[in-house]
């Protein structure tokens, strides 16, 4: 019995880290998408969406602002995303730490990175505004399914398209420092993630401009990947006998991270 428990220990521990390492990779390859939406496809974000909607504003009052349009398109379609994903994953709320669905809505989500890429490559890296607006909305419906897969985990702080959450919670948790250290660790990795996936897909499309958008295809490719691998057949196994959504973590017993 006690090797039992310390085995389940073990995994849950194993899979934490992994689940960890997933958001990372999830946040790498968001910032990549609006690294190079942002420098290719007219100044518009296809996952930070509070940028948009302030640019929306700016629009408004007149001031310089990215087109209409392109704005639009990119809200619109991160909204669909978000719907969509979360008719895929409302089901998965007592599903272990990482649901089949989420994995299920991460590999739909390539649809959405794989009608960009083909897109792209049609019109040899340098799409007319027409286009542009079609790339955000492929790449923005991604985001969107991105978002809403990610938030069924209940991870606080982490939503891997934006970073203002993250640094609510890493910065107020210095005024009591009440956050586990596994915690701190997941804040701080997923704001260096979102910076190293903004710095390369910056890079890739100065220096390698046509292949700069493969890098968050392959990023998400290997996270549905690791998750199916990781996952899916301990939550075939499991998911009639699991704990609750605030027992799920080792390195917080009393309240879910």
């Amino acid at each position: 019995m006690q090797t039992e428990l310390v085995t389940k220990i073990h995994n849950q521990a194993l899979e934490l880290r992994v689940r960890d390492l997933l958001l990372n990779l999830l946040t790498v390859s968001s910032g990549a998408v609006d690294a190079i939406s942002f420098l290719a496809l007219g100044k518009v974000f296809s996952a930070f969406m509070t940028g948009n909607i302030a640019f929306l504003g700016l629009r408004v009052a007149g001031a310089p602002a990215p087109g209409a349009v392109a704005i639009v398109a990119s809200v619109a379609a991160f909204a669909a995303g978000v719907y969509l994903s979360t008719r895929i994953v409302k089901s998965s709320e007592r599903s272990g730490m990482w649901p089949q669905r989420v994995t299920v809505a991460l590999g739909v989500s390539l649809i959405g990175h794989a009608v960009f890429l083909a897109v792209w490559f049609a019109s040899n890296g340098e799409p007319t505004i027409e286009v542009a607006h079609v790339l955000l909305g492929s790449w923005a419906l991604a985001m969107g399914m991105q978002s809403a897969a990610v938030r069924t985990l209940h991870v606080e702080g982490v939503f891997t398209t934006a970073a203002t959450a993250t640094i609510i919670y890493l910065a107020g948790d210095i005024t009591n420092w009440s956050a586990t250290v596994a915690e701190r660790r997941r804040f701080a990795g997923v704001l260096v993630s979102l910076f190293v996936g903004a710095t390369t897909g910056g890079l890739l499309l100065v220096h390698a401009h046509i292949y700069a958008p493969v890098l968050p295809f392959v990023i998400t490719v290997v996270a549905v990947a690791t998750a199916a691998i990781v996952f899916w057949r301990r939550n075939a196994g499991d998911e009639g006998d699991l704990p609750s959504r605030d027992d799920r973590t080792p390195d917080r017993h009393v309240r879910h991270c």
